[in-house]
């Protein structure tokens, strides 16, 4: 039997003196880039844990701790790749994935797109099943402060289980 798992993720950077900020796999000119351990891919951040939510194997804190110094100015992409692979491990399929960002700038609309695909490159999804969404928050709070970017997403999994044979 098949069984579908949704995962949700959170994480939130704050804004570091830079020229450009890492989203989604895409480096965006901005005023400021993210301050992180790694890359500080927030949207990637998200994702990750979501998939790894998913299938229920901790957090990305878990698997890539930030004290651990080999993962200083580490590539997201290389996290979101290690959570696919987990569930491929499992037996299962990424089904879809979904990011919100969080920020007044830089305006996400203009590179939506970029990012979409740049996100269903490193997850070997078709374009369809990602989403890549943006919202402000109308200037309330860190985020409305342009202090930093919040990034929230989802993730459903398909995989094999035996768990639901008895119902």
């Amino acid at each position: 039997m098949i069984e579908f798992r949704t995962g949700f993720g959170f994480d939130v950077h704050a804004f570091e003196p830079g020229d450009f900020a890492i989203l989604c796999g895409i480096k965006v000119p901005h005023t400021q880039k993210l301050k992180g351990h790694s890359d500080a891919d927030v949207g990637l951040h998200a994702l990750t844990d979501a998939i790894l939510g998913a299938i229920a194997d901790g957090d990305i804190g878990s698997h890539f701790p930030p004290s651990d110094n080999k993962w200083k100015g580490a590539k997201s992409d290389q996290f979101l790749a290690h959570a696919v692979k987990l569930v491929t491990e499992k037996g299962g399929r990424l089904v879809n994935v979904d990011v919100t960002l969080v920020c007044e700038y830089p305006k996400i609309g203009p590179i939506r797109d970029e990012m979409r695909k740049s996100v269903a490159a490193i997850l070997g999804l078709d374009i369809s099943r990602v989403a890549v969404k943006a919202t402000t928050s109308e200037r309330l709070g860190f985020t409305g402060r342009e202090e930093g970017i919040a990034a929230y997403a989802t993730a459903t999994v398909a995989i094999k289980s035996d768990y639901l044979d008895d119902l």
